[in-house]
């Protein structure tokens, strides 16, 4: 893969900046994302953060080899710390890393002042959805947008937020699904949770033998399938 031939993965969470945006991408690696974007004329600006030396290296690589130099900052930060308010960032990518990791990215960003609340945030995490869904609404966020898609025999859900004035109400079962995916129920987002119903009630068995007190988790898992067994025979019908 090189900066002009994305995976589908970043490609499609780059459909999701807008046109002429200030784009910080936390965990860049080879910078392929800001890259491609600037080549396209999609972004005007480009952070690439990477808390990893060699990874870093790698991206300013990329980025001199495009002639990018002057349009696209390569810097070696934890996360946020990559990104300053006065560098008006209007987007901020995080993909490729776990929900609760991205997080905890966002939570320090936040307690940091790294945030200013204006940016839209597109992020792929590869498994803790839920507990990324839960943080953004927690903080007034709007999830705008979600996808899910199949790269490589592995699914990956891209969730799309933002801050206005007016937040939704979102039920424990949307911040499980994704609100919109529940809604679009694409064959990809079946696949996925068809799959995730035979792992889910081989916890549950394992839990029931459990010598453990786990009748909490135990009641987790039960309504987590109730719900799984819910939107696949909704899907079906």
């Amino acid at each position: 893969m090189n900066a002009k031939d994305l995976s589908i993965r970043l490609q499609k969470a780059a459909e999701f900046v807008p046109q002429d945006a200030r784009l910080a991408d936390i965990g860049s690696d080879h910078a392929y994302l800001p890259v491609a974007l600037m080549l396209q004329d999609k972004i005007s600006y480009g952070i690439a953060g990477e808390v990893v030396v060699g990874p870093y290296e790698s991206a300013k690589r990329q980025v001199a080899k495009n002639g990018l130099e002057s349009k696209i900052d390569v810097r070696l930060a934890d996360g946020l710390e990559a990104v300053d308010l006065s560098d008006q960032v209007s987007a901020i990518t995080i993909c490729g890393m776990g929900g609760v990791l991205i997080r905890d990215i966002l939570q320090r960003g936040k307690e940091n002042n790294r945030l200013s609340g204006k940016e839209r945030l597109i992020l792929q995490p590869n498994v803790g959805e839920r507990q990324l869904r839960q943080w953004l609404v927690a903080e007034g966020y709007t999830i705008t947008d979600e996808t899910i898609i199949e790269e490589n025999n592995k699914i990956y859900e891209i969730i799309v937020a933002e801050k206005f004035l007016d937040t939704p109400e979102y039920s424990d079962r949307e911040l499980f699904f994704g609100p919109a995916l529940l809604v679009e129920k694409s064959l990809v987002f079946i696949e996925k949770w068809q799959h995730k119903l035979i792992k889910t009630e081989n916890i549950l068995n394992s839990l029931r033998q459990s010598d453990q007190d786990v009748s909490e988790k135990i009641r987790e898992v039960e309504q987590e399938i109730e719900w799984i067994k819910e939107v696949l025979a909704d899907a079906g019908k």
